[in-house]
This record gives structure tokens, sequence and C-alpha cells, in this order.
């Protein structure tokens, strides 16, 4: 199965590292790139967007920190949030 992981902070980082040591393909998002690093070094591949983890995947998991952020990465700019990747 192909996961999207969005939001690689705290809690977001450990499960995706899980899911990548149970053999999931995994694309990874954060807002900061030095925060994808450990994921990119365990064999994660890594998108531009929210959408473009969206749109590479069958399955999306966000871990972002509060309300206005999931807002952020499901609804906001056209070309960059997340539900503008998923496939119709």
């Amino acid at each position: 199965m192909k996961i999207g992981f969005i939001g690689l902070g705290i809690m977001g980082r450990p499960m995706a590292l899980n899911l990548l040591q149970g053999g999931h393909q995994l694309t990874v998002w954060a807002r900061r790139a030095e925060s994808m690093r450990p994921l990119l070094e365990a064999g994660a591949s890594s998108a531009d967007s929210p959408a473009g983890v969206a749109g590479e995947v069958d399955v999306v998991i966000s871990m972002v920190a509060d309300a206005p952020d999931v807002e952020q990465v499901l609804l906001g700019e056209q070309e960059w949030r997340a539900l503008a990747g998923v496939a119709r």
C-alpha cells in the first residue's frame, strides 16, 4: 500500500518510521525540509506539497499540531492543499 504522511513532528516522525519499517511505500511532506531528512534516509520519498502527497498515494495520514494547521493542510490554497491532490 502506498501511504502518504503529512506532518513529521514529535508524533508524526516515529509513526511514519514505523510504517516504513513495516514495508509500506511512504511519501512524506513537512513544512520544514529538515523534518523529512530522517524519513528520506530511511527510504521514503518526498512531495513538494500536501497535494503532491495526496496525488501519489492510496491513503494520507495527517499528524499536524492543531485545528488551524489541519485546515491549512486540507483546505488551504488551491494548488497546495491535500484535497486538491485527491483523485475523484
